[in-house]
């Protein structure tokens, strides 16, 4: 048996292999394809503290080597979650990784104070590439003290691990990293989407009803192994979770090797059902 188990900071996994937020449901979506609890965790979309619609249609397309979105954090609520959702990942034996979102940071603290309240929770991953309302629309990943800020009035809230899904978007990576670690965050996820555009050629219009979107698969792995590297180069002791592109064991490995303890897979998901369970036999090959 070859053994997988790591750690990200304090949170022991079975595996290193996750199911990155926003590509996997709320961890049953996908479940005659790939059971939740064979995995290291479960990355749950993002939960807000009411039910959300999102963008209009069109909100996805695909690239060359990968696909835009802008599906605009449409979710259930973290109360339908809690109610809906939870205790059947709890009964499977789930590691369930809630990622949590909010236009402010009492939306964020909102979500965070009604998950507390329930069992089977493992961690929680913010969110931060989201416009704060209140500072005139600017995310709160792309300004160090609005980060700090966020992630400092957090902490006291939960015993649980806090990880910071960051932007890779913002002007200073390094700068936002060190706010959020120094603020009291247990992990970095690494990266989120990264702006981009798709245009119609016989429309002659985006191809995403909201113009712009976040990219992600193959086309940005390259890059995400970067950020990867850097920020484990700059704050070695910090745990990382490698995202961006992984579609195979292989590509996993890459990202362990620049400095992550875990990885997550996401869009690769989009393509095979069973994508995460095809990287994990593949790692462990």
């Amino acid at each position: 048996m070859v053994q997988l188990a790591t750690n990200v900071g304090s949170l022991k996994l079975q595996n290193p292999v996750l199911a990155a937020s926003g590509t996997f449901g709320y961890g049953l979506d996908l479940v005659d394809f790939c059971p939740p609890e064979a995995l290291g965790a479960v990355v749950t979309k993002g939960l807000s503290p009411k039910p959300r619609i999102g963008n209009p249609n069109p909100r996805i397309v695909e690239t060359p080597a990968g696909m835009i979105n802008s599906i605009g954090l449409q979710n259930i609520g973290v109360e339908a979650f809690c109610t809906e959702v939870l205790p059947t990942l709890r009964q499977r034996g789930a590691c369930v990784v809630v990622n949590v979102f909010g236009e402010t940071e009492e939306e964020y603290a909102t979500v965070i104070e009604r998950l507390e309240k329930e069992e089977g929770i493992a961690a929680y991953e913010l969110n931060v590439s989201c416009p704060n309302v209140n500072k005139g629309g600017m995310e709160f990943g792309h300004d160090p003290k609005l980060l700090a800020s966020l992630v400092s009035g957090l902490r006291p809230l939960t015993q649980r691990p806090l990880w910071v899904k960051l932007s890779p978007n913002a002007p200073s990576p390094l700068a936002v990293a060190e706010a959020a670690l120094s603020a009291g965050a247990d992990a970095l996820t690494l990266v989120n989407t990264f702006r981009a555009l798709s245009v119609n050629a016989k429309t002659r219009k985006p191809s995403i009803a909201t113009g712009f979107g976040g990219l992600s698969g193959p086309a940005i792995k390259p890059l995400a192994l970067r950020l990867v590297w850097e920020v484990h180069r700059a704050f070695p002791q910090a745990p990382l979770v490698g995202i961006g592109g992984i579609m195979s064991g292989t590509d996993a490995v890459e990202f362990l090797l620049v400095g992550a303890s875990a990885v997550q897979v996401g869009t690769a998901t989009f393509r095979n059902p069973g994508a995460c369970l095809s990287v994990l036999s593949e790692l462990e090959a």
